[in-house]
């Protein structure tokens, strides 16, 4: 390439000598009084000489530029140099390098960011008005190859201690065959219903400022397995317009719900059983937006002191969903049947939220329900809880979103709350 470079610009060279000869040429024929006048007056058989000259060498350099031009089509001749100096290096050389050491090292990490700080105050006997750092989300990511993948989620959050702890909320090898079969093993959001797979763990990316009650996460007295330790197979099936898809987990479970369990069996499952979750939904191609889907779910509680317990949870949505405009409808029923009595114990609960974006501004409103029976072997603290939540969302720019929030909490034999809550959530 070098060669070629330089035989180009002697190219460009010659044409440009000649028709600076060329030039010089008409001067001195065009003007020969000025010619004359700067030196002394040749005599015309001299003046023709000079000229039939000039052709000549004209004749050689045209001659001379066919040569060049001829070889430039032909593959350069290769040089031997014994002991060759390293290229001067250039913008390129770390671009190189890096692709290189790329190459070497394996995939490439993407991490993307997403947190949130709110302020909250409420009539709640014993809380206090305060500002609280949401969790610190690190979105990490990782092509392997052309089918496989990577994904996790690296949660930095502060509990009620006000000590920060961090948390592995997801850790996921996905092997992608094609758009019928799909394989995942690790820890994920067990897809109960709509919103824990629509929405995991950013503000940012939800509408409102929390998630329903009914998808609350373990560690903030949320009812259901939110996080499941385990393996998926998901995918199509074959229904032309209708598209339909299909979910499939085996997992741990989650534990016997008692406040000092960890919720999520990340290592030791506490029996021999294995929660199963299956689920279908629906996305017509006739109404972009639309999904409707139901799941169910079945596990076997061992807390202590007690006799198992059989958990099964049903789930189905309706939900519509456009970038202007969000209706989301899910009702569930956790039954729980401990073994050897005939008693059945069912917590049945539901919300709807509807938004709509106006520009920057997006109102919204959600209501929800959750009534648990007052001797639920498990949920005794959880009671009847029902009511309104009306906000607005704006966003001043692309990541960042302000919401203003007012709940209306009403209980079974408890007083009702009102809570007012600002956040600020973005992404980076």
């Amino acid at each position: 390439m070098r060669f070629l470079r330089t035989l180009s610009l002697t190219t460009r060279g010659c044409r440009v000598l000649l028709q600076i000869v060329a030039l010089v040429l008409v001067a001195m024929l065009g003007f020969p009084p000025l010619a004359r006048a700067q030196q002394p007056a040749p005599s015309a058989q001299t003046e023709q000489e000079v000229i039939q000259e000039l052709l000549k060498r004209l004749q050689k350099l045209e001659a001379r530029v066919l040569e060049l031009e001829a070889e430039r089509g032909k593959p350069a001749a290769p040089v031997v140099a014994p002991s060759p100096a390293p290229p001067a290096p250039s913008v390129e050389e770390p671009a190189r390098e890096e692709s290189h050491m790329g190459s070497r090292l394996g995939p490439s990490l993407n991490i993307r960011g997403f947190t949130d700080v709110t302020f909250r105050g409420s009539n709640q006997t014993g809380a206090t008005t305060s500002f609280a750092v949401g969790q610190f989300n690190l979105f990490v990511t990782s092509q392997l190859s052309e089918r496989f993948n990577f994904l996790s989620e690296i949660v930095f959050e502060a509990g009620d201690d006000n000590v920060f702890i961090v948390d592995v909320e997801r850790l996921l090898l996905q092997y992608s065959h094609n758009d019928y079969f799909n394989f995942a093993v690790g820890r994920y959001h067990t897809a109960i219903g709509y919103y824990n797979t629509a929405y995991h763990h950013s503000t940012w990316l939800q509408t409102a400022i929390g998630r329903p009650f009914l998808f609350a996460f373990e560690d903030e007295g949320g009812i259901l397995p939110i996080h499941e330790v385990g393996a998926s197979i998901s995918g199509r099936l074959p229904s032309g317009s209708l598209g339909l898809h299909y979910i499939v987990e085996v997992g741990n479970g989650r534990a016997s719900r008692t406040p000092l369990d960890e919720a999520i069996q990340n290592v030791v499952d506490e029996n021999n059983r294995k929660a199963v979750n299956v689920a279908f939904f629906a996305r017509p191609q006739a109404l972009r937006g639309l999904q409707t889907g139901f799941s169910v779910y079945h596990d076997r509680l061992a807390p202590d002191a007690m006799p198992k317990i059989g958990r099964t949870i049903l789930a189905a949505h309706v939900v519509f969903a456009r970038p202007n405009f969000e209706w989301l409808n899910e009702a569930l029923l956790v039954r729980h049947a401990p073994q050897g009595t005939p008693r059945i114990f069912n917590t049945p609960g539901f919300y709807t939220q509807i938004s709509r974006r106006f520009g920057s501004y997006r109102p919204y409103l959600r209501y929800e329900y959750v009534n648990a029976p007052n001797n639920e072997p498990l949920f005794s603290d959880v009671g009847l809880r029902h009511g309104p939540s009306v906000g607005l969302r704006y966003e001043p720019i692309e990541s960042l979103a302000f919401k203003l929030q007012y709940d209306r909490v009403g209980r079974r034999n408890l007083p009702g709350m009102n809570i007012l809550t600002t956040q600020f959530a973005f992404t980076f």
